[in-house]
């Protein structure tokens, strides 16, 4: 880091966290499905820089006005309306998605705005047709807790999210429609961060929260911007941030470009974008408040208390605390980390309900499945479409009853995937293990030399559900080594 021993670093950052919903767009019907197929037409324009509400051009405006591009857009008759090209006006918004961002914004404690503003964000990058993003603040005033104290949550608002790049030159750009209007949740914090170490830890809880609403999941579908200041530094805003790994190495290497442009009096606030390797690069400079202005085409959004109220009822939980419950259940990290990332939280709370052995229905879920998709060679999806929620309770209700045993319950679960009916895979007749030992004995000595596999499935097929994988294989190991 670029500083002499007594020069100390002062930071001020703060985070903007995107995150798009897993709902319909935001402002029409059309579906949230980004396409690979071939698009049914194409669209040309160019965009033209316009005043915002102050009456001013905005300078990251004039900036993108300057370079004169062309834009092509690409779109598909059966997933993009008028609204999408700017030929029709919007719908009202999209309820669900207003639903999920209030539940967002009650996590984070912050206060819902009863009546707010639907308002134009000028952006003539060619990313949204109209030369304009509809944005709409729907809470404020809210704050979360890190070890290094709380940081304030200044907005969270809800806008569409951009039409995706196809291909870029240098005075054209090719957009694709499918992504544009896709909701995103904006949220903002305040400039409460003062180290990269922070940094990462407020956009993991942020993460946290926003991960146990419906959101999109997958690479692209949440950005994260950083706004930092070193030194009384003018504000930079670095965009793009896809690896939370990344966070603190690019953070370093930004204080130090900082530093070196303070050595130089050079002090210019500017928008840059993240590299892969943790450097940065200019975008454009800095936008102000003279690209908003209001949405003339929709009325004032009024959010009623008994919405809020409703949604209060139902708020879900976060990661973090569904972990802690799974553990006072008496399952271990690894087996909690794993029935979270396979998303079984709701079916492991409602097979606990027939049986309280947490450890054996996380291993019927998740466990289990992983090692049969990979021993007979079967996708997972096909093996959870055979291994639902009802064929899972009715072996477990035979456990309780005493009708199986608990050592039966894997090679029960795995008739089931190759076939049999779950009421069929139960019906395990007992044999005394003695007459088992016999049939071992006796095989050895008749086909020497088999692996374990080949006597096993002999054992197996003799006996046909009436011994346990697991009790043929002790019994074999103590004749074959």
């Amino acid at each position: 880091m670029v500083m002499s021993k007594n020069e100390e670093i002062k930071i001020k950052a703060g985070l903007e966290i995107h995150q798009q919903l897993d709902t319909n767009k935001l402002f029409c019907n059309c579906p949230s499905v980004l396409r690979s197929d071939e698009p049914d037409f194409t669209v040309n324009r160019k965009l033209h820089a316009i005043a915002g509400e102050t009456g001013i051009i905005d300078e990251a405006v004039k900036h993108e006005a300057s370079l004169d591009r062309n834009f092509i857009y690409q779109g598909y008759n059966a997933s993009t309306c008028l609204i999408e090209l700017d030929e029709e006006p919007p719908e009202m918004i999209n309820q669900d998605a207003l639903r999920i961002g209030i539940q967002v914004s009650l996590l984070l404690n912050c206060e819902i705005l009863p009546v707010t503003q639907i308002m134009r964000k000028t952006v003539i990058d060619g990313s949204n047709t109209g030369g304009f993003q509809r944005t709409v603040l729907i809470a404020q005033n809210g704050y979360i807790e890190t070890d290094s104290g709380k940081v304030r949550i200044v907005t969270v608002a809800l806008e569409e999210d951009a039409a995706r790049i196809i291909s870029r030159e240098k005075d054209k750009t090719v957009y694709r429609l499918d992504r544009l209007g896709i909701p995103l949740i904006e949220i903002s914090t305040e400039a409460d961060i003062v180290s990269g170490d922070q940094i990462k830890e407020v956009a993991l809880a942020l993460g946290d929260i926003i991960r146990a609403c419906k959101v999109k999941r997958g690479i692209g579908t949440i950005r994260q911007d950083v706004n930092i200041s070193v030194n009384n530094h003018k504000r930079v805003e670095i965009k793009g941030f896809q690896d939370v790994k990344m966070f603190i190495p690019t953070v370093e290497k930004e204080i130090d470009r900082q530093l070196r442009e303070i050595k130089n009096k050079k002090l210019g606030g500017e928008v840059r974008k993240a590299n892969a390797d943790g450097t940065t690069e200019f975008l454009r400079p800095m936008p102000g408040a003279a690209r908003m202005y209001p949405e003339t085409d929709l009325p004032l959004l009024s959010i009623s208390r008994d919405f809020v109220n409703d949604i209060k009822k139902s708020l879900p939980k976060l990661r973090s605390d569904i972990k802690q419950e799974l553990k006072s259940h008496g399952l271990g990290q690894e087996m909690i980390n794993l029935v979270v990332s396979e998303g079984k939280i709701e079916e492991i709370k409602e097979l606990l309900q027939i049986n309280n052995d947490a450890n054996l229905i996380a291993k019927m879920l998740v466990l289990w499945p992983k090692e049969f998709s990979v021993k007979e060679k079967i996708s997972l999806n096909k093996i959870y479409s055979v291994l639902t929620l009802d064929v899972l309770e009715h072996v477990l209700q035979k456990l309780n009853k005493g009708k199986i045993e608990k050592h039966d319950i894997q090679d029960i679960l795995l008739d089931v995937i190759k076939g049999r009916s779950v009421e069929e895979a139960v019906k395990m007749e007992k044999i005394n293990l003695h007459e088992v030992e016999e049939f071992v004995i006796k095989l050895i000595k008749e086909k020497p030399g088999l692996s374990m596999g080949g006597y096993m499935g002999l054992i197996m097929a003799e006996f046909k559900g009436k011994v346990s994988g697991k009790e043929a294989g002790e019994i074999l190991k103590k004749y074959v080594k």
